[in-house]
């Protein structure tokens, strides 16, 4: 029941925000059921993945992932998620925390910035609403505009291949699914829209979180069913909860207090760590 518990609450923050869970999921399955960061790290990844599965197909009708971007994302992810799960295995655990402590920061951060300059792409909750303003810079990677594909050019794919090498070393120190940082970097490499970043981003989580457990599986690493498995599930029933309120409470407000929710439980973990 703790499990189904604490599944829900990620879930339903996964649901209102459309981010954010994957940071979250890890501090609670070490606080709530007293596990050390490598060994929340899989859990919390099968519910990342499962929710990230969701979103994608949720917004694959709508033809906006763009699957190629996706699965090499994915494809290079997998090259360095297995030295994140030794990294993992080789740091002190304080040190981790340390780590997953600052990267709650930079979350934290973004999402207040996010508030405060973009307000519009808060609502884009799990690819679920879309938003059609699109990055005026001159990116790496752009659409062919009768296509709606992406022109991969050299340049394009080591780009987005490189956003992969980071995210798979991310998920398998962290266990995080890496969506803070795929979807401002395809908003910078590409001329995709916010929504579609998200929804492509998405894709590319569920491939890496499966494989990152994969590994970790493969590696002799336990994964005990008996929490992932309600966890999973109580994330799923949460994420679908969450949902149904998204379209009148997600917004600036609802991310700022996100934020400032993630802001407390870094600072929790670095007092608790390094007192």
């Amino acid at each position: 029941m703790l499990a189904i518990s604490l599944g829900i609450l990620v879930g339903l923050v996964l649901g209102l925000t459309g981010a954010g869970g994957s940071v979250l999921a890890v501090p609670l399955l070490i606080w709530g059921m007293g596990w050390s960061l490598p060994q929340a790290i899989p859990t919390a990844l099968i519910a990342v993945a499962l929710a990230a599965f969701v979103g994608t197909a949720t917004a694959w009708p709508q033809g906006i992932v763009r699957y190629r971007a996706a699965i090499t994302m994915a494809s290079t992810s997998i090259l360095t998620a297995p030295l994140g799960l030794y990294t993992a295995s080789r740091l002190p655990v304080s040190r981790l925390h340390i780590i997953f402590a600052l990267v709650l920061v930079v979350v934290s951060i973004r999402m207040i910035l996010q508030a405060r300059t973009a307000p519009e792409e808060t609502r884009v909750v799990l690819a679920g609403m879309k938003t059609d303003k699109e990055d005026p810079t001159e990116p790496v990677c752009r659409m062919n505009p009768l296509t709606g594909q992406l022109k991969w050019t050299r340049p394009c794919a080591l780009a987005i291949s490189g956003s992969g090498l980071l995210t798979g070393f991310l998920s398998g120190l962290l266990g995080v699914g890496g969506g803070f940082i795929i979807v401002p970097m395809l908003r910078a490499m590409t001329d995709l829209s916010f929504h579609a970043a998200v929804a492509t981003s998405l894709m590319a989580i569920t491939i890496t979180s499966l494989a990152t457990v994969g590994i970790a599986a493969y590696q002799g690493q336990a994964l005990p069913w008996h929490v992932a498995a309600p966890f999973a599930a109580g994330a799923l029933a949460g994420m679908l909860a969450g949902r149904l309120f998204a379209g009148k409470l997600a917004g600036p407000s609802l991310q700022l207090g996100f934020a400032g929710l993630m802001l407390i439980i870094s600072g929790s973990m670095l007092v608790q760590t390094l007192v």
